[in-house]
């Protein structure tokens, strides 16, 4: 079946125009009456050039006695034969003319199908579809108005048509709801037909197969009988394709069998049909031709009666079809320039709104990392003075009540840090970088940082490294390490006196050196129920964990898909209630062909150390203006026997390191008076040797590569993990890379 078509309407506004010329002068409306019954006989019998003769003298007796309806319909019949005849642009043209005197008239039923008529020509066109949809809207409308609710329904078919010709089921859905709300009693039987074939057309679509199959069966047994062709081959096709999608074979055959018996009866029918309308528009064009040859005849005889009255008619023609084509010119280019300066218009709406957005979020990410530096500096003093407090054997008694303290530090550390890494990727600030590392050190690493929750939780973590994949890689290990322990840490937060696994497979060998592998992070915890699975990943969102001692932000599997979405890859979750939870996610590890000639001394496996002893202590300066910063890094150099002297700003470090030897300095970055890099530069202009590891709570993916160019030679993020802090010093203070254990 096809939606109504222009066309098909003629017979409807002969009978409107027969109503609203009840009250005209009667030889008025015998006489266009006439002339609309011939052009509607000569369009059923394809004579096109009849219809269009009759149809002109329609729209010019229409002007000629002001009677806007009947030249609405002389319009609105040239329309329709100029669509039939393929010619849609001028189709179009006369049934805007007809809508536009329609309205002009002020009789709604008029406008409303005139409206229609235009909206079922322009849902042809997808690019035109916002286009049809507001004519049949207006249609709806006019006609809800007039309570005339069986052309409420057409116009309600012709549009969900469109839409699930477009696949906007949705949509279709919604207006099949308020079709069916229409009073079924004053629904003709064969629009609620069409109803039934289109909530068919829509479950079918949506996959709803029973409800499909309900509807269809019933539409085709009433095709079958009432012998419609057009129901039946929609209704037959679609039963074909429903059970095609359902592997039921022998019934999707046996609908196709009835489908192409109905479509060569089609066939027939519409051979005739286009035999009749190709006969039309080749007599049209001979009459056209012979219409020409008679124009022509007509000039010579008149050239001979009056030459000037001859060629002033052929100018006055000549101008006439100019300027008919001029307008034609115009209507295209109003129209295109019309269409260009819309999108002119929504193209800066969109890049302002772009623009906004961009400052908006480059604001957000430049006040989180202000604040997140602001909260960092008190942390290291927090952290640093926690640890060393809990490391004081005189303060054993107060033990847990530090090991609260510092755990509380370090959550409110990991919250900060989870926070400023989201808003970095929702501004597209974050990449991958290409550092060389050892894979069972970071693996290690991981394992390690999780012993004291494994302890509270009872739990047992268990590492499996593929044996065939490469130790040596160059990749981001910073990147890889945050999504395994936001999986890890989750898993074993979730799950008491239990297990969690840590495995990596080898999937294949891509150009000998790219190892495609797959992580599964699983345990055997109380699972995730199946419709809490998908919003888990959403911002914020947590499940109910019966371990309250440690809830967390929220941000874990939001910052994990964010991160693999950089790797070009995916995580996948298999879970349920009482079975545990599987995270895997597939990456492609790149092995380094040799071990780079520096590597970075905190991958490794912390080596035993012993204190210096007091002859061989080294010298550190320490740079910081923050006073509880500068007794926290002195106290934990003491510890190890390491002399400290200070310095309250940059200015200060580099009178004192002219007039004293330092083995190192400890440099802070934001300082008054002279901030680190500054003092970096100064100093190296007169002692290149003096190593300068900067102390910082500034962002290192917006600042690093400017502190490094400064004359830093390496940066220690504060707060500081211990044991990586002394791995640092240690690796600058001394020839052997000796390594503190925790």
């Amino acid at each position: 079946m096809k939606k109504i078509r222009q066309s098909t309407l003629v017979g409807f506004l002969l009978y409107t125009a027969f109503a609203i010329a009840q009250n005209d002068s009667i030889w008025q409306r015998d006489s266009l009456e006439s002339y609309l019954n011939k052009s509607n006989d000569a369009y059923d019998l394809y004579k096109y050039k009849e219809a269009i003769e009759y149809a002109s003298i329609l729209v010019e007796k229409g002007k000629e006695y002001d009677q806007t309806d009947y030249e609405f319909l002389g319009y609105d019949i040239l329309g329709a034969i100029y669509v039939e005849t393929d010619d849609s642009l001028q189709g179009k043209r006369y049934s805007e003319k007809a809508l536009e005197l329609a309205r002009k008239s002020g009789k709604d039923s008029l406008v409303a199908w005139g409206a229609l008529n235009l909206g079922v020509l322009y849902s042809e066109n997808k690019n035109t579809l916002d286009k049809a949809v507001r004519y049949f809207q207006e249609s709806i409308a006019i006609n809800k108005k007039l309570k005339d609710y069986d052309e409420v329904c057409l116009t309600y078919i012709n549009l969900i048509w469109t839409y699930l010709d477009y696949n906007e089921t949705d949509e279709a859905y919604k207006f099949l709801q308020k079709a069916s709300a229409l009073p079924q009693n004053k629904i003709d039987s064969l629009n609620k037909v069409y109803l039934d074939l289109l909530y068919g057309r829509y479950h079918l679509a949506k996959k709803n197969y029973q409800e499909a199959a309900l509807k269809l069966e019933d539409i085709a047994l009433f095709a079958d009988k009432e012998n419609n062709i057009d129901i039946a081959l929609e209704t037959y096709n679609n039963l074909a394709q429903l059970y095609k999608e359902t592997s039921n074979l022998k019934e999707a055959f046996k609908n196709l069998e009835k489908y192409y018996d109905y479509k060569q009866k089609a066939y027939t029918l519409t051979k005739l049909k286009e035999t009749e309308k190709a006969r039309a528009k080749f007599e049209l064009k001979q009459a056209q031709k012979d219409l020409e040859i008679a124009r022509k005849e007509q000039k010579y005889a008149q050239e001979l009666v009056s030459k000037t009255k001859s060629l002033n008619t052929l100018l006055y023609s000549a101008i006439g079809i100019l300027l008919l084509l001029l307008f034609a010119v115009y209507l295209f280019i109003r129209t295109r320039k019309k269409y260009i300066e819309s999108l002119k218009k929504k193209n800066i709406e969109l890049d302002a709104a772009r623009e906004k957005a961009e400052k908006l979020s480059k604001i957000k990410t430049k006040f989180l990392s202000t604040v997140s530096h602001e909260l960092r500096t008190p942390l290291y003093g927090v952290i640093g003075i926690s640890t060393l407090l809990k490391e004081d054997e005189n303060l054993a008694a107060y033990s847990d009540d530090l090991n609260s303290l510092k755990f509380s530090a370090d959550y409110l550390l990991s919250l900060i840090n989870d926070v400023l890494l989201l808003s970095k990727m929702d501004a597209n600030a974050i990449t991958l970088s290409k550092t060389p590392y050892k894979l069972d050190a970071l693996l290690n690493n991981i394992v390690y940082s999780f012993e004291s929750t494994l302890k509270q939780n009872n739990n047992e973590l268990h590492l499996t490294i593929d044996k065939k994949l490469p130790n040596s890689l160059i990749g981001d290990p910073v990147r890889l390490s945050q999504v395994l322990i936001n999986l890890v840490g989750n898993a074993i937060k979730f799950t008491k006196n239990g297990n969690v696994w840590l495995d990596l497979r080898l999937s294949k060998i891509i150009d000998k050196k790219v190892y495609e592998t797959t992580f599964i992070i699983k345990d055997d915890g109380p699972g995730i129920p199946l419709d809490e699975q998908k919003t888990i990943f959403n911002e914020f969102v947590q499940l109910d964990n019966d371990n309250h001692s440690y809830q967390g932000t929220g941000l874990g599997l939001t910052i994990v898909k964010k991160v693999l979405k950089l790797y070009n890859s995916k995580i996948h979750l298999k879970s349920a209630p009482d079975y545990g939870s599987e995270f895997s996610f597939t990456l492609n590890l790149i092995a380094l062909k040799e071990d780079p000639t520096t590597e970075n001394v905190l991958n490794g496996t912390l080596s035993s150390y012993n204190p210096l002893a007091p002859g061989e202590a080294k010298k550190v300066l320490i740079v910081d203006d923050n006073k509880i910063n500068q007794k926290v890094t002195q106290k934990t150099l003491k510890k190890y026997n390491i002399l400290s002297s200070l310095a309250n700003d940059g200015a200060q470090a580099i009178e004192m390191c002219k007039t004293n030897h330092f083995d190192l300095i400890l440099m802070d970055i934001n300082m008054p008076k002279m901030n680190g890099m500054e003092a970096a530069k100064k100093i190296r202009e007169f002692n290149k040797e003096v190593p300068i590891i900067a102390l910082t709570a500034v962002e290192l993916d917006e600042n690093k590569t400017e502190i490094l160019s400064s004359g830093v030679n390496d940066i220690v993020h504060k707060p500081y993990n211990l044991t990586k802090f002394l791995n640092t010093i240690v690796a600058y203070l001394f020839e052997e890379e000796s390594k503190i254990p925790n």
